[in-house]
């Protein structure tokens, strides 16, 4: 049909027919909640309850059955349909009648389309989900009983107090089985977000779309490599260069005034290299040579060269430790291309499974690539432990890795052992999973409308999150507490990855000085 907004008319007799036409129409997807379904038939009453309570076409769907009572001359139509929800549970009830005397007869109270799911009166609503916080939290309440935590629990509760039902969650133990029961019936929904992804359109479908949640990827901090530049880093190039111009052009000057004075004066004559051993000297902080003229000239411009050599090298060393002690680290991969081109293995939970298929079907060669790298690991807690200890990377929804860093991935310093990549990975739409066409999906889209829209969403996981934090700080510092710890024990010692720069150097000038040792031998 191009519409479904539709009235459809079934006339039978026959309850085997009619209880067919109710399980293949739901097959056929022939019905959604603006689809009217009048059902035209005779059977005794009991049987007429019976064939209203036990299919979903009749007992949930916008449904009314018009049940010839009598023939003529005292013919009479009743006119029945199915309610869920009312005060005194699920029943069938009469909300018209028709007899050629009187016309169509409304019962007071009554409409012919009555609303199903605008109250469900405390009746209990089967819902599935799993541990996924902070969307979806269990904790093992004082009596035993389950607590329920997370923003999208708060999401039902909220959606529970307004359409008035009770939360059951049915138990399940994978992600598989949890939309397998709404695919069944079994649950109303999944109340954990989930993807919208075209595969699953196949078998379920999707309330509004609330979130739009992205699949980012966890990596292990890159770790700091030996390297020699450390001493090089703390000034840039143009300094580097001007000090070098500066080193070459005052022994010049120097050796200038030096020469001007013995041609006026006499006396000995001071060798080039002395002075400019000289120069090199005060540079590196050594005393004040004795040797030097004794003009004022010689002294202005010694003055100068001991105040440049004084303001460079306090800079230098006071640069020198901030990059020893935090040195420069490798970068770090942070788009889809630096993931392929770093990662020797990508791992999902099991879930997953549906994202490695989605992604190894794109035409897209780096999707493509992607969904041969991804393996499937029982929990995130393992694949971020493996993102850890091994050359991995683990992909999973934002909030939640974000969530599970703080919880078990900070180091001992405090710093968070693992990274999320600024890029994500699959910008998508997340709802909750429930049945197709669905004939409460209407009520249940207006209320999660008025809930996000009111920011109370983003309230709660902005709570949760800082929640996390607060308990992983003081977690922390209760572990820093019981250590025994020495008055400096917040110093950082260098390592030879920090001061490799400074041993190389020596190594060089120690080799220098052998090669001078040897020609000097040869010399003599």
């Amino acid at each position: 049909m191009g519409s479904r907004s539709v009235r459809v008319v079934v006339v039978s007799h026959d309850p085997v027919f009619l209880a067919t036409f109710a399980e293949w129409s739901l097959k056929g997807r022939l019905l959604v909640w603006a689809t009217k379904l009048l059902v035209v038939t005779s059977l005794p009453l009991p049987q007429l309850h019976s064939l209203l309570s036990s299919h979903w076409t009749f007992s949930m769907m916008n449904t009314i059955l018009l049940n010839l009572d009598d023939t003529p001359p005292n013919l009479r139509v009743s006119v029945y349909t199915h309610l869920p929800y009312t005060p005194e549970g699920a029943q069938v009830v009469e909300v018209a009648s028709w007899t050629p005397k009187r016309g169509l007869v409304v019962r007071e109270g009554r409409s012919l389309f009555p609303p199903k799911f605008s109250n469900f009166y405390g009746a209990e609503v089967n819902v599935t989900a799993l541990r996924f916080p902070p969307y979806w939290d269990e904790l093992e309440g004082p009596d035993g009983i389950k607590q329920y935590s997370g923003t999208d629990y708060f999401l039902l509760k909220s959606i529970a107090d307004s359409l008035n039902f009770t939360i059951n969650v049915v138990p399940t133990t994978s992600w598989a089985e949890v939309t397998q029961r709404v695919e069944e019936r079994v649950s109303f929904m999944a109340t954990v977000l989930h993807n919208v992804l075209p595969g699953r359109l196949e078998r379920y479908d999707y309330s509004w779309v609330y979130e739009y949640e992205s699949l980012f990827f966890s990596m292990a901090q890159p770790g700091i490599k030996p390297q020699w530049q450390s001493l090089y880093y703390p000034l840039t190039d143009l300094v580097w260069a001007a000090v070098l111009l500066a080193l070459l052009l005052t022994p010049v000057v120097l050796l200038l005034i030096i020469r001007v004075g013995e041609w006026r004066d006499g006396g000995d004559r001071v060798a080039t290299g002395t002075v400019v051993q000289d120069v090199t000297g005060m540079l590196l902080g050594q005393n004040l040579p004795r040797r030097l003229p004794t003009v004022i000239s010689s002294r202005v411009l010694v003055a100068s060269w001991l105040m440049f050599a004084l303001i460079f090298g306090s800079a230098y060393r006071g640069n020198l430790t901030a990059f020893l002690t935090l040195p420069k680290y490798p970068p770090r991969a942070e788009t889809m291309q630096d993931l392929i081109n770093t990662a020797d293995r990508i791992t999902m939970q099991p879930y997953g499974i549906e994202f490695k298929n989605f992604f190894s079907k794109s035409n897209s060669q780096l999707f493509k690539r992607l969904g041969q790298l991804m393996h499937i690991v029982p929990s995130v807690n393992v694949g971020q432990q493996q993102a850890v200890d091994k050359k991995q990377a683990h992909l999973d929804a934002g909030r939640y890795q974000q969530l599970k860093i703080a919880e078990r991935f900070i180091g001992a310093d405090g710093t968070p052992k693992l990274y999320l990549g600024q890029e994500s990975i699959s910008p998508g739409m997340a709802a909750w999973p429930i049945p197709h066409d669905a004939p409460f999906r209407p009520v249940l889209d207006r209320c999660l409308m008025a809930v996000i829209e009111a920011g109370l969403y983003e309230r709660w996981n902005d709570d949760l999150l800082r929640q996390a934090q607060m308990e992983s700080r003081k977690r922390y510092k209760q572990q820093e507490t019981e250590k025994e710890t020495e008055s400096d024990s917040s110093l950082r010692s260098l390592t030879i990855t920090h001061l490799q720069g400074a041993f190389m150097l020596l190594l060089l000038g120690l080799g220098l000085a052998g090669v001078s040792f040897f020609v000097e031998l040869l010399a003599v």
